[in-house]
């Protein structure tokens, strides 16, 4: 997925992190309605280009982790007070726990409910006990709908990013992966435009699959009362790790 790879450098074009306010938000009161404790320390897995984190950080001394080092990159830049590691969600193991585990959309790429069972093990081995796991994928085969978005930012370089992305239904009907395509525009001044087409793949499970996968991870799904601004939009889980 160029993306995340080579075209990496352009990614806050595409989503600026200045639209993650909300989000982190969000984040952050289930975490002060879940955790029993202080909450101090943040493990996101999958934190790309560090959108969430630049918000997250004025509460939590956040580690970001990320399968492309492109992306951690990105994050760098834009948050140089956080410690970047490169790995993949489903096998990192940083012998040490946090008070809060957080995985935002990027556990989306995750296809199997093998692949997405071993994600929440590893979410479940870095929280501490009465911590607060939270997990914010895209869909749930509930609330899944295909459909069409665009947009793009213009950069204080002169560069210009506008996208167009066309999310498919699943086929066939009732599979775990569906696809979405975009179609991503790139100016630089003085060159021709550039024209790109980038499919990503990614999974959807019921809402069931995903509370089965945290109980069996060994955490408890907590019923949060916090009102998540992008419900319909995303799934939310929020679950603690039972105390000893």
């Amino acid at each position: 997925m160029r993306l995340y790879t080579d075209l990496a450098p352009w990614f806050h074009l595409l989503t600026h992190p200045s639209s993650y306010g909300d989000e982190a938000d969000f984040v952050t009161r289930v975490v002060d309605e879940v955790v029993e404790g202080e909450a101090r320390t943040l493990l996101e897995l999958g934190s790309g280009g560090g959108n969430n984190a630049s918000h997250l950080k004025a509460r939590f001394d956040c580690t970001l982790t990320d399968l492309s080092p492109e992306m951690l990159a990105v994050s760098k830049e834009l948050n140089p007070e956080c410690e970047h590691l490169v790995g993949d969600m489903r096998t990192l193991r940083l012998g040490r726990t946090f008070d809060v585990v957080f995985a935002h959309d990027a556990i989306s790429y995750l296809t199997t409910e093998d692949d997405l069972r071993a994600a929440i093990e590893t979410a479940a081995a870095h929280v501490r006990p009465a911590g607060v796991v939270i997990l914010t994928p895209d869909a749930t085969t509930e609330i899944f709908e295909p459909g069409t978005d665009h947009g793009g930012h213009d950069g204080e370089d002169g560069r210009s990013l506008r996208f167009l992305e066309w999310t498919h239904a699943p086929d066939p009907p009732g599979s775990s992966t569906y696809t979405v395509d975009y179609a991503i525009v790139l100016r630089t001044p003085g060159e021709p435009l550039e024209i790109v087409h980038d499919r990503h793949t990614l999974g959807v499970f019921p809402a069931a699959t995903w509370k089965r996968l945290i109980t069996e991870s060994g955490l408890e799904v907590v019923e949060t009362t916090v009102e998540n601004p992008y419900a319909g939009e995303q799934a939310a889980f929020a679950a603690r790790r039972r105390s000893a």
